[in-house]
C-alpha cells in the first residue's frame, strides 16, 4: 500500500505552488510581445502571418510536408475524418480508453465507433486486439474493409497516443494497410513524442494535435492536422476556411465547409510557444525522471514509454493495485492540494456510446480502475 501522505510531501519538493495543479501552461514575455504586435497590426482574426508561421514551424518540427491550424484539436480530427471519407453509415475503429473528443469527432461525421482494446504498457490501441477483431468481424473488398455483421464500410482507424506515450503505431499501420483502412492518428497529447526517429502523427494519411491550455504548448484553444499528402492538406485548408474560393472580393463557396480557422491572435501565442518547445520537453523529462525514481523505490509502476519510443511526458501517471487504492489516493492527495486525477471513464460506458460495438476491452477496464495522473507542469521559464 502506497503511503499517500509521503507522496504529498514529495510532490511539494517538485512544485512550490499551492495548490499543485495537474497541468498549467508556461508563458514568458514573448507571448505578450507577439500578441501585442498582432493587435497593433489589426490582424487578430482569421487572416494574418502568424497562422502561416505556426503551420510552417509545426510542420518542420514534426517532419511533415504540411500542417493546417484549426480552432481546436477536436475540429482538426473531425475535418481529417471527413476528408478521409468518413460518412454516415460507416464505422471507425478507435479505443475506448481516450478522451471523449476522439469519439465525438467520429459522431460529428454521423459514423459509428467500434472500440478496440488497448495494450497495458502503452495505454494505446493494441495491434493484437485490432487484428483479432478484424479477422473475426471484417472482410476486405474493392471498396475497403467491410463489417461482416452490419455490412458497413470501416472508413478509418483512429488510435490515440495516450498521455504522450506512443502506441504500437507501426504494427497498427501495417494492419490498416493490409485491410485497406485509412489511418488517422489522434496525437492530441503527443507533440514531441517519437517512434524511433519518426514523430507520432506521421504514420497514416493524417495526424492531429491539440493546443488546448493544458497541452505541451498552447494557443489558448487550437489544434492542427498533420499530413504528407499535399492534396489532402489543400482540401483540409479549403474546408476549414468555409470552402471559400480564393478571390480578391467575391464570396464564392463551392461546397459545405467548416469555420474551423485558427485566429491569428491565437497563432501568435502558438509561435512564441513553439519557439521554446524543446526547452519545455526537456523540463518535462526532468520532472518525469524525479517521479520515476520515487515510485520505483516503492515498487509502484510509473508509466514509461516502451522500447524504441520516446514520450513527451505530457501527463505523468502511475498504476495502483486496485480501484479502492486508486480512490483513496485521489481523495487524500486532492484534499491536501495535490490535484491528481483518474483516467477518463471508458467511452464505451458513456450514454451516447454504450451501445456501440466493442471487443472485450479487458485491458481498458483494468487500467481504468488503477491509473492516476500526477501533476505534470514544468517550472516557469524566464
Amino acid at each position: 500500500m502506497i503511503k499517500i501522505n509521503d507522496f504529498v510531501a514529495f510532490s511539494q519538493t517538485i512544485y512550490s505552488e499551492r495548490p499543485i495543479v495537474l497541468h498549467r501552461p508556461v508563458f514568458t514575455q514573448q507571448e505578450q510581445e507577439y500578441v501585442r504586435d498582432c493587435i497593433t497590426s489589426n490582424f487578430v482574426s482569421s487572416i494574418g502571418k502568424r497562422v502561416d508561421e505556426l503551420e510552417e514551424r509545426l510542420a518542420k518540427f514534426v517532419g511533415v510536408k504540411k500542417a493546417v491550424a484549426t480552432v481546436n484539436g477536436t475540429t482538426a480530427l473531425h475535418v481529417a475524418l471527413h476528408c478521409t471519407g468518413v460518412r454516415p453509415d460507416t464505422h471507425v475503429l478507435t479505443q475506448s480508453l481516450s478522451f471523449v473528443a476522439t469519439t465525438n469527432s467520429i459522431s460529428y461525421c454521423s459514423a459509428e465507433p467500434i472500440f478496440i482494446d488497448v495494450d497495458i504498457d502503452t495505454l494505446g490501441m493494441s495491434p493484437i486486439s485490432l487484428r483479432n477483431w478484424l479477422e473475426t468481424n471484417a472482410k476486405t473488398t474493392n471498396e475497403g474493409a467491410i463489417n461482416n455483421k452490419t455490412g458497413k464500410r470501416i472508413a478509418a482507424c483512429v488510435p490515440m497516443h495516450t498521455f504522450g506515450l506512443p502506441c504500437r503505431i507501426k504494427e497498427i499501420s501495417e494492419i490498416c494497410r493490409e485491410y485497406n483502412i485509412p489511418l488517422i492518428e489522434d496525437a492530441a497529447e503527443s507533440l514531441g513524442s517519437y517512434v524511433g526517429r519518426k514523430h507520432t502523427g506521421t504514420f497514416g494519411i493524417a495526424g492531429t494535435v491539440s493546443f488546448n491550455g493544458n497541452k505541451i504548448i498552447t494557443t489558448g484553444g487550437g489544434g492542427a492536422v498533420l499530413t504528407n499528402d499535399l492534396d489532402f492538406a489543400k482540401k483540409i485548408k479549403h474546408l476549414t476556411t468555409t470552402a471559400k474560393k480564393p478571390h480578391s472580393y467575391d464570396y464564392v463557396h463551392d461546397e459545405l465547409g467548416f469555420n474551423y480557422r485558427m485566429p491569428n491572435i491565437n497563432a501568435a501565442v502558438g509561435v512564441a510557444q513553439i519557439e521554446k518547445l524543446n526547452e519545455i520537453l526537456y523540463h518535462k523529462k526532468v520532472v518525469a525522471q524525479k517521479y520515476k525514481e520515487y515510485f520505483e523505490a516503492i515498487n509502484i509502476r510509473f508509466l514509461q514509454p516502451i522500447n524504441g519510443t520516446r514520450s513527451n511526458y505530457w501527463l505523468n501517471g502511475i498504476v495502483l493495485d486496485n480501484r479502492k487504492e486508486r480512490d483513496a489516493f485521489l481523495e487524500i492527495t486532492n484534499a491536501n492540494g495535490v490535484l491528481t486525477r483518474p483516467i477518463w471513464n471508458l467511452l464505451s460506458t458513456l450514454p451516447m456510446y454504450k451501445d456501440c460495438d466493442a471487443d472485450n476491452l479487458k485491458n481498458s477496464k483494468w487500467l481504468a480502475d488503477r491509473v492516476v495522473n500526477l501533476p505534470s507542469s514544468v517550472p516557469k521559464l524566464d
